[in-house]
């Protein structure tokens, strides 16, 4: 099993900055796409960004230009660098993983999920 934990949410003023990050632990040597999404109260749980292990990222429209996905050495962490951040970007950030080569389309088809972290920017 993988087992992928968060850190790194909080509180901060719009044009702030936060980096979240997600370690993984357990049979992590299979997995190649990693990604964050994130879900607002009322809304659905939608892609922030992801990366595959050959160094392939993409990112929401919402979000380019402001966050960047990266891993660190290995595969046991990944981080999200937020700047400029907005109050719509308000949410729990959720890490997830998969062995597949493509990250996933869909957020049901991703194989790992870590427990989310908050982020709060008030209007």
């Amino acid at each position: 099993q993988v087992q992928l934990v968060e850190s790194g949410g909080g509180l901060v003023q719009p044009g702030g900055s936060l980096k979240l990050s997600c370690a993984a632990s357990g049979f992590i040597g299979r997995l190649n796409a990693f990604g964050w999404y994130r879900q607002a109260p009322g809304k659905e749980r939608e892609l922030v960004a992801t990366i595959t292990s050959g160094g392939t990222t993409n990112y929401a429209d919402s979000v380019k230009g402001r966050f960047t996905i990266s891993r660190g050495n290995g595969k046991n962490i990944l981080y999200l660098q937020m700047n400029s951040l907005k109050p719509e970007d308000t949410a729990v950030y959720y890490c997830n993983a998969d062995r597949s080569t493509r990250a996933p389309t869909a957020w049901a088809a991703w194989g790992y999920w870590g427990q989310g972290t908050q982020v709060t920017v008030p209007s």
